[in-house]
């Protein structure tokens, strides 16, 4: 049982519904789709173990320096990826969608993307300065302002479906 009055031993109150508009579980079977989240679990666990000889292996053997064809095709291309993602997070969180936790972690991925490749390839001391600055003060506080809007998102979409629920009982999310 829970120690909060009226909730049952998930947390959830009575009649309440999980992020997929189900009861949440309490234990026991977690039906086929859970199975397979499970099993696609287990093989990021695998490719995470694989990565760690790969990651040693390029630090170890890639070179110091190297010249890339299209450097400014790379920077243009992500940088128009992190404004595409900026706006759909703005639009998403103006309007509470439910798009707004993906989006936001996905923004908040770039920034933090962006703020490592800029301060590791900058190519002279004073450039690197101005990169750790920009990352310290703009990007690394953005990308957690949107680790909390991809949080907080979750939690707004959750109760949206709870009180959905509530004034229609026979409401079932659409699969």
């Amino acid at each position: 049982m829970s120690s909060v009055p009226g909730h049952d031993a998930a947390g959830g109150a009575p009649g309440s519904v999980g992020p997929t508009g189900e009861p949440p579980r309490t234990g026991g079977s977690v039906g086929p789709t859970g199975r397979a989240v499970q099993v696609v679990g287990w093989v990021f666990v695998v490719l995470a173990a694989l990565m760690v000889p790969w990651t040693v292996y390029l630090s170890l053997t890639l070179p110091r320096h190297h010249f890339a064809a299209h450097y400014d095709l790379a920077w243009g291309g992500f940088d128009a990826a992190m404004l595409v993602s900026l706006a759909a997070t703005a639009w998403s969180a103006l309007r509470l969608h439910t798009t707004l936790p993906p989006l936001a972690a996905v923004t908040g991925t770039l920034l933090l993307v962006d703020a490592w490749f800029d301060v590791v390839m900058s190519p002279t001391v004073d450039e690197r300065w101005v990169a750790l600055a920009m990352a310290v003060l703009v990007e690394l506080p953005l990308a957690a302002v949107c680790l909390w809007l991809s949080v907080t998102g979750h939690q707004i979409v959750v109760r949206r479906l709870r009180r959905a629920r509530v004034r229609r009982p026979g409401l079932r999310p659409r699969s």
